[in-house]
């Protein structure tokens, strides 16, 4: 009598999220070594090059031989008493004197890193606190020409419940309003990064298009008159409970835009209504924005 043969053992085959973190495991290693090397490489080259560009960076090379990068939740800003002093340890470059701001404490603040801006962004109303860029003439000079991307996508450093959605815009009526505006960036990966919804906000259509526009324009046209760095910071107020679009994105009362030049000390603040009937005015002072706002975003005596 003949034994029947046991089936024989499957192999078992490598699961995505194996495979995830293998690839995982495999680019820290490699960054790991490219970090080494270039430390080591930095140290001597900086002597002779005290510009050694900051874009060489390992995520960076391992982006050019074609490794993605691996997306990580941006840091939350921990709470301290009712104000909160933010860190952004990642790009300190984009804050006059390296002085952090200092907000109204919140839940589910996150500090974001972009290569030509940074964003504070508050999960409850899915979009920023402030957007911050540092600009001067040369940096404008070459955002010129620069042709708009205009491919928006949701911030994967977000988790889901705190950030927008593309679906959240559709048929709400209101435009995706940059903060940082895609008329400054200055490359193809800054223009791209600008189209992340951690830039955006309800805005309305025709003061977007119009008169918030021409307080963008006015803006460069300073930077570009200014002798040294301008840091720019645009961002939404809400006053009273506001009403939301989509999956409960907050639609702002008023755009704020403060601008202070590093160089003279001097700031002003273009304040208006989130609305079709907006119109320029005349900028508010600072403590004024600081009065009405709780946030304290640029040096002491800015």
């Amino acid at each position: 009598m003949t034994r029947a043969k046991k089936p024989a053992a499957r192999k078992k085959r490598p699961t995505a999220r194996g495979n995830t973190k293998s690839a995982g495991r495999a680019y820290r290693f490699i960054r790991a070594l490219l970090v080494s090397s270039l430390a080591s490489f930095g140290a001597a080259t900086y002597v002779l090059k005290p510009q050694w560009p900051a874009q060489l960076t390992p995520d960076a090379i391992l982006a050019r031989l074609g490794w993605p990068a691996q997306e990580k939740i941006a840091p939350a800003v921990i709470p301290s008493g009712a104000l909160t002093h933010t860190r952004f340890a990642d790009c300190p470059q984009f804050f006059p004197k390296g002085q952090m701001p200092v907000v109204p404490s919140g839940a589910a603040l996150r500090e974001l890193c972009f290569t030509g801006f940074a964003v504070l962004h508050n999960g409850q109303t899915k979009t920023p606190v402030f957007v911050v860029e540092r600009l001067n003439r040369k940096l404008l000079a070459q955002a010129q020409g620069m042709q708009r991307t205009d491919k928006f996508y949701a911030e994967a450093r977000l988790p889901g419940a705190e950030r927008a959605a593309l679906d959240d815009y559709k048929g709400s009526g209101y435009s995706r309003g940059h903060m940082a505006p895609a008329g400054d960036m200055y490359s193809k990966e800054t223009m791209a990064q600008s189209f992340s919804l951690a830039n955006m906000v309800p805005q309305d259509q025709t003061q977007n298009a119009g008169s918030w526009s021409r307080i963008e324009q006015d803006t460069r046209k300073y930077v570009m008159r200014a002798a040294g760095d301008v840091y720019v910071y645009t961002g939404p107020y809400y006053s009273g409970k506001p009403a939301t679009i989509g999956a409960g994105v907050a639609v702002p009362s008023h755009v704020y835009k403060v601008v202070y030049d590093a160089t003279t000390g001097r700031s002003w603040v273009h304040w208006q209504a989130n609305a079709a009937s907006a119109r320029e005015g005349a900028p508010i002072s600072y403590d004024e924005f600081v009065r009405r706002t709780g946030m304290q975003l640029l040096p002491s005596g800015g």
